[in-house]
């Protein structure tokens, strides 16, 4: 049988300045036993745009901190997010391969979509917004620099 953790940094209502500071030292604090304990993995979700249930918009960030302080715990992304709006896939592979090199060969690592339309609509609302002050640009299809 295999323990693992599952974390979706949920910050309810109500919020101070150190809401989210708080939730992910904590996380971080409870990884850090969990890896002491025995337990095999850890998930950590991403999300956007999800007040309350989910202030999880980093994962990688916070892996890479995890990756430092924990030295068995299996490291592992469920899901990160490809919709182009959200990551690039080449930024996306890149940052697994550091966190797999930094961890030791400890990630694994799930992909998907947003499930969460209104999310995107967001998103984009707000790119046409920022996109209109800065008037006209290139086309959006994926080139290599």
């Amino acid at each position: 049988m295999q323990f693992g953790l599952l974390y979706e940094m949920e910050t309810p209502r109500p919020w101070n300045e150190r809401s989210e500071y708080n939730i992910y030292w904590q996380a971080l604090e409870q990884i850090e036993l969990a890896d002491r304990l025995g337990f095999n993995f850890v998930w950590e979700v991403e999300h956007h745009f999800l007040e309350e249930y989910s202030h999880s918009s980093a994962p990688e960030v916070f892996f890479g901190a995890v990756s430092q302080r924990t030295k068995n715990i299996r490291i592992a992304h469920g899901v990160r997010l490809l919709p182009f709006q959200f990551n690039h896939p080449i930024k996306v592979a890149e940052q697994a391969a550091v966190l797999d090199i930094m961890s030791n060969g400890r990630v694994e690592f799930g992909l998907g979509r947003s499930s969460i339309t209104s999310a995107l609509a967001r998103r984009s609302a707000r790119q046409r917004k920022l996109s209109s002050k800065r008037g006209p640009t290139t086309s959006s299809s994926m080139t290599a620099s």
